[in-house]
This record gives structure tokens, sequence and C-alpha cells, in this order.
């Protein structure tokens, strides 16, 4: 405990000093031109970005802003991706939303309890960054992220659909619900300045993707700014961002009275976890071209760190974007500086900027929404998903529908899916492959049922793939009783435990009641094969020296050796024999068997 603690304590010193990692190769200018170049262009897509996703959070367009500026700074520091861009992100702005929306807050209480959401999702990431429990995130398996992410991104678009029409939608309701309000709304409600000004931004927006190089977002933004300004859209009844408070945020802790952290718990774990799983994809693929190291615990301080600073700044949860880091690869980002870089250009537009952002429409910035999540809707992945597992593509399609009915409630869809998951884990390994062996042609050892080789009557060897542990146990049990049971002569059983790599307390005790029930009906029970860890699982628990130590063999042919020298011509091993030793046992040591000679059977 004492070695265990120390490595903890000196693996966490570590998580604070990543950027030394890279902050040397800035010497470069090569380097450091393509990090501004980079982080400049990831800005201009960052500003309206985060406004748009703030106000998918419930929040003021500018709370965006403040998301954005400390936050990618922090992550790059403390982050082991070089080129993965944090900060506001669609589905965490919409989890967001759904936390904090059923508390009935005020305003103000609204805006505090975001930024606490965001602190709380921050001290469990750094938690569990630095006490290495990043496998955590393992639980929300790619079908659940699959399901979740279409659904959240049809969620997230048509909750922005009724500003497009000047139309107030209740997002707290059945997404079923919002849909039937907006149709009836839509012919006598309908705000045509508005929905013009909606319609273009979303013509504008499809039309600049068709330029992949040019920053869309934000020639729409200002493009929108200067169309309201000229025209009097305010003035008309449009929505517009309005008075954005000038200057940096304050570092602030926030507060509010009669805090309720009880009802965050649940969203801040999801959200931790989730935006993680987002973000480290994101992370992977990119090192996989960069051929960088990537740490899932140190990414996770960083994640950690990132929110605690977007909590501390006024800000709400941010995570890795997958377009904004598709951007900063694509232009040429080399080091975790062209984060710092967009974060300081977000920092002079609060600084200098905000003004000029009065005029900007809010339906523009939900047409910004719509088109950045229509690229998260990918069906091909649901079928990728079926092709190579059935279960995983039945699990995504219902992690997609639980969370389209549930909606805004996002968390069902993840508890389902990762309950659904769990499940069909244990119900594939409860009955893992079962064989009894014999040696082909080749001296390869084959499943004998499937390949249609002989059979053993006096002298038999089964081989089991899988762990064996609570949920399994009495699958082998009965697949070994059943065996014996067909095969009245046997003398000798020869389990091969090769493919074994987690025994439990059940396990253990199944082979105990095994040895012990062939023992009475005359059959002597071996052990081949076991891996280290098994052997001393069972030499703690005692079976070791219960069953005894000549029963178990590091290789079948040394078992087979031993048997054929015990009862002669009592038990038939030709069904195991081989007229050509296979190299890859041959002449290897055996483990517990002194003295054993090479073996004329094969492996």
């Amino acid at each position: 405990m004492k070695a265990f603690l120390h490595s903890l304590g000196s693996d966490a010193c570590k998580r604070f000093t990543a950027i030394s990692l890279w902050i040397g190769e800035l010497r470069d200018p090569s380097v450091l031109k393509a990090d501004v170049v980079a982080g400049i262009t990831v800005a201009l897509v960052l500003v309206p970005q985060s406004m748009a996703y703030a106000q998918l959070a419930g929040l003021p367009p500018h709370i965006g802003l403040y998301a954005s500026f400390l936050a990618p700074i922090v992550a790059a520091i403390f982050g082991s991706s070089r080129q993965l861009q944090n900060g506001p992100l669609a589905v965490i702005s919409l989890m967001t939303a759904a936390a904090l929306v059923p508390m009935g807050l005020t305003t103000g209480e609204y805006l505090a309890y975001a930024a606490i959401l965001a602190l709380m999702v921050g001290v469990l990431q750094l938690l569990l960054g630095l006490l290495r429990l990043g496998v955590l995130v393992d639980f929300l398996s790619l079908p659940v992220v699959i399901g979740f992410t279409n659904a959240a991104a049809i969620v997230i678009g048509s909750l922005q659909l009724g500003k497009l029409f000047g139309i107030t939608v209740d997002g707290s309701q059945p997404l079923y619900q919002t849909y039937w309000d907006l149709l009836m709304a839509i012919p006598h409600s309908t705000h045509w300045p508005t929905f013009l000004m909606g319609m273009w931004s979303l013509v504008l927006l499809v039309y600049l993707r068709r330029f992949p190089k040019l920053p869309g977002a934000l020639i729409t933004v200002v493009l929108a700014i200067i169309v309201s300004w000229l025209t009097g859209y305010a003035n008309s009844g449009g929505q517009v961002v309005g008075d954005i408070p000038p200057g940096l945020p304050d570092i602030v802790l926030p507060m509010v009275s009669g805090l309720r952290l009880s009802e965050l718990y649940l969203p801040a774990l999801i959200i931790a976890l989730l935006s993680f799983v987002e973000a480290f994809s994101i992370a992977k693929a990119i090192a996989s071209e960069t051929r960088h190291s990537l740490s899932a615990n140190q990414e996770m301080v960083g994640k950690g760190l990132a929110n605690i600073a977007a909590g501390l700044s006024q800000g709400y949860a941010v995570s890795g974007s997958f377009s904004r880091s598709a951007v900063a690869f694509s232009t040429g980002a080399k080091t975790g500086f062209t984060a710092i870089v967009s974060g300081v250009v977000v920092g002079i537009t609060l600084w200098f900027l905000t003004p000029l952002l009065y005029h900007l429409p809010l339906a523009t910035l939900a047409a910004v929404i719509i088109i950045s999540v229509v690229g998260l809707i990918k069906f091909q992945p649901f079928n990728h998903a079926w092709r190579v597992n059935p279960h995983d593509g039945f699990v995504a399609l219902v992690v997609f529908i639980t969370t389209i009915l549930t909606a805004p409630h996002l968390e069902t869809g993840i508890f389902t899916g990762v309950a659904l998951s769990i499940a069909f884990y244990l119900y594939r390994t409860m009955q893992p492959h079962f064989a009894e062996l014999a040696v082909d042609a080749e001296g390869t050892y084959r499943d004998a049922q499937l390949s249609g080789l002989k059979k053993g009557d006096t002298l038999a060897m089964f081989r089991y793939d899988g762990d064996l542990y609570f949920a399994n146990a009495g699958y082998l049990e009965r697949r070994l009783l059943n065996a014996v049971a067909d095969k009245p002569r046997l003398k000798v059983l020869i389990l091969d435990l090769e493919a074994v790599d987690q025994i439990d307390a059940t396990g253990e005790e199944m082979l105990a009641h095994m040895s012990e029930r062939l023992s009475h009906a005359g059959i002597e029970f071996f052990i081949a094969r076991s891996k280290p860890k098994i052997m001393s699982a069972l030499q703690r628990s005692g079976l070791y020296d219960a069953i005894g130590e000549k029963h178990f063999f590091s290789r079948r042919p040394a078992a087979i050796d031993y048997v054929m020298a015990r009862y002669g011509d009592a038990v038939d091993a030709s069904h195991l024999h081989c007229h050509r030793p296979m190299p890859s046992e041959e002449g290897a040591p055996d483990a517990k068997i002194a003295g054993n000679k090479p073996s004329p059977y094969s492996a």
C-alpha cells in the first residue's frame, strides 16, 4: 500500500507538468508561426460557436465567451493532446440545460448553478485523472455514444427551430409535444423578419460549407450583424444579443443561498464521463495522424482543470470539439500553444469587441447551432455496429430511441445504454466456447466436434475459452459433467485453462467441487496451461495443494506423457497423438513437472 501511495503521488506530480513536453518546441520560429495562425483560425470559429452554444444551455451568449477564454488555455497546459481544442460543446450545453431547467431557478441562480456544475464536473474529472481511474469511461461503450450523440443532435436541432420563426418553445416538455406546439404556433405566431433572418443565415452557412478554408460561421455572424444594424432588425421586434458586459470575467467562486448540490451530482458525473469520452475519441483520432503520445489520465486532468477554470471564470462546462480540433489540425497546429492563442483572441474579443455584437440576431445563432449539429447525425455507425455484433447495433438503436423519447432528460438514454451493454456482456460471457480437443493431421489441436475428429473414450481433453467467474462457473460445470456422463469408460480428464485470464471465488469453488466429483467417480483430474495469475490464485486458496502438484502442467504434451506413463495401455491417447511435434511447444520447459522429456504429442 505504501508503494502504491508513493507511486500515486509521483504520478500526480507529473500530471501538472504536461506543458514541458512541447513548450521547448516553440523556439522553432516555424512551429510558433504555425501555432499562432492555427490559433487565430480556431478562434474565428470558436467565438460564434461559443455564443450559440451558450444559448443552447439557456445562458446569455457572453457566458459562452467566458467559457472559451481560460478553459482552452488551461486544457492545453495540462492536457496531453496537442491539437484538441476545448470550449463549449453542443451536447454538453444541452445536458447543462437539461440539468438546470428542472430546478426552476431565477436568472441569477441559473448563471451561478451553471458555473457550479462546471466546477463539479472539473473536480470529478481531476480526481479520476489523479487516481488513474480514466478507465471508468469504458462503461460508456461505443454503441452508447453512437446512439446518444445522434439522438442529442436531433434534440438540439429541434429545440432551435422555434428561434428561426421567432416562436418561444418549451424545452422542458417531451420532444413530440415541442414539435406539435411549434406546428400549431407557426401559422399565427411567426415573426417574419426573424424567419427571413434565420433562413438567410441557414442558406449562407450551407453555401459557405463549400469552402472549408473559410470561417463560415464567423462570416455569417458578421454579415448578420451588418444586416441587422442597417435594417433596424431589433426595432422591428427581432431578438438580438444586446448589451454584453465589456471586459474579462472576474475570477469568483459562484455562490447561491440554499445550495442544492444533491440535484447536480448525477448530471455532473454523466457530463464528466460523456464529455471525456467524446474528447478523448477526438484526441485519439488526431494522435493517430500526428503520432504524438496520448494519456487518458493526463487528458482527464486537463479536462478537469479546464472545467474548474470555466466555473471560476463565470462560464459553464466545456469539452473537446471535433470541428474546432479539425480546424486546428488542418491549419497546421503543432503544439498546445494553438489553444492558448485562441483563448487570448477570445479575451481580446471580450475586452474590445463586445459592443460590435449588440445587433447579432439570435436567429443567426440558432442557425449556427443547427448547421453544427447536423454533422453529428450519422446513421452509418449504426449499421457498422450491427455488422460487428447485433447486440451492439441493438444497444445503439435503443439508446437513440430512448434519448429521443425521454428528452430533455437525456441521462435516461445513457443509463439505458450502460445497463444494456453490461447485460449483453454478461450474456456473452455466460457461455464461452467449450470444446473437446483432438489433434488433426497437421498436428494442431482442434475442436473435435467442429473438425470431425475422433474423440477419446478413456482420456479426454477439454478447452474452455473465457474467464471463470460467478456468471459462467455453473455453465462450465454442466458441460464437464455432461461430457463425463457421455463417456462411461473415462479414466482421465484434462482441462486446458490457457484462455482463462480471471477467476473469482465462485470459479475456484467450482473447480474444487469438480475435482471431488471426478475423484469419487474414479476419474483423475488434470489442469493444463493455466496462467501464472490463475496458478497464484489457486495456490492462495489451497486448491492447488488439494488437487496435488502433479495434476498441474504448463504444457499439454507433458500432461499426456504423464498420463501415458501412469496408465499405459489402460487409456487410449491416439486421438491426441501427433507425428510431428509443434515447434511452439517442443522443448518448452514445464513449470510444474521436473524432468519431463520432449513429447511426441503436439500442442
